[in-house]
């Protein structure tokens, strides 16, 4: 069950240190197949003293992402549950060509977490920002590709992927994000989340901008435009079905990302369409730009990624209908 309790507030918990590095530490314990491996980053991942306590179970390789995800499809091969974590830039560019062939063609089940996705790489600046990772995993055939909302979320996702075949691309950030549902809440990979319901202009977003588009749908109600906010978290396989039935309803979408335009949730949805119901589409995501250096705030708005943008955005897809 889903329970949306989104109120333009923060999460209370840091999804690195506070969900995921419990999370890991809950599922090895209850399987001893599970291993970690962290490419110098278990003190951001917050799981260090886990780590330390359980060598048995967790690795670190040293800033050396390609042999780490050798490892872990050498690891797999073998039996064991692989998760492997480094920034995002880092856990896609740098070990994709290893995680292609010994994961992906191999057909090895492992688990890549790429932290600080997009813009939340913030003052670690345009080197650790990948915008673009999305896209890489993708082209992966059989992977599977995930953008995280909340603490909620992560907490399903990451027990769900534990067991799921194949690759598995996990981006979030290591901080808070807005809060969009409540502790305990189930998610399916594969099917999208209807946030809020509506008729007007469909939103679909993913990651950290789900937060983003409810308060845009929120600034929308006030000029009597009923949007509705579709949270796509699972980018690959895309709930095509949930994409059709509201392009439908409301007759135009607009595609919300902290991502690139090219290769992410808005080729995605606009293939889907493109293919399967010619819709209005407008998107809200970055464009063929490199990152740069700056608190989050001053990010989103140079690279257009605010509630604002968003509300413009439906009203030029409603004005397209």
């Amino acid at each position: 069950m889903i329970k949306v309790i989104y109120n333009g507030e923060n999460d209370s918990k840091a999804l690195a240190k506070e969900v995921l590095a419990p999370v890991v530490a809950e599922m090895a314990a209850a399987d001893p197949d599970v291993i970690w491996l962290d490419a110098d980053l278990m003190n951001c991942s917050g799981t260090l003293k886990w780590a330390n306590a359980h060598p048995e179970q967790a690795v670190n390789v040293g800033i050396a992402e390609a042999n780490m995800a050798g490892v872990a499809a050498g690891l797999a091969l073998t039996g064991f549950k692989p998760f492997i974590h480094s920034f995002g830039t880092f856990a896609s560019r740098r070990c994709y060509d290893q995680v292609f062939l010994s994961g992906g063609y191999a057909k090895c089940d492992m688990t890549v977490i790429g932290t600080d996705p997009g813009v939340t790489a913030a003052f670690n600046g345009g080197t650790h920002m990948p915008f673009e990772d999305m896209a890489m995993y993708r082209a992966l055939p059989g992977c599977t590709v995930l953008d995280i909302a909340d603490s909620a979320q992560l907490t399903s996702v990451l027990w769900q992927c534990k067991d799921r075949p194949g690759v598995k691309y996990i981006r979030m950030n290591r901080k808070n994000n807005l809060r969009v549902y409540e502790d305990g809440s189930e998610f399916e990979i594969g099917k999208g989340v209807v946030a809020k319901d509506g008729a007007d202009v469909a939103i679909i977003a993913c990651g950290h901008m789900v937060g983003h588009s409810m308060a845009a749908a929120e600034a929308l109600a006030a000029e009597g435009i009923n949007a509705a906010v579709i949270d796509m978290f699972t980018v690959k396989p895309l709930d095509e079905e949930l994409v059709l039935e509201y392009a439908e309803k409301c007759g135009c979408v607009v595609t919300v990302e902290n991502h690139n335009k090219i290769g992410g949730l808005t080729s995605a949805v606009s293939e889907c369409l493109c293919l399967k119901r010619p819709t209005p589409v407008e998107h809200v995501a970055i464009e063929d730009v490199f990152g740069q250096v700056g608190p989050m705030t001053f990010l989103e708005k140079a690279y257009d990624l605010t509630p604002e943008h968003i509300a413009a955005a439906a009203k030029a897809a409603i004005a397209r209908k």
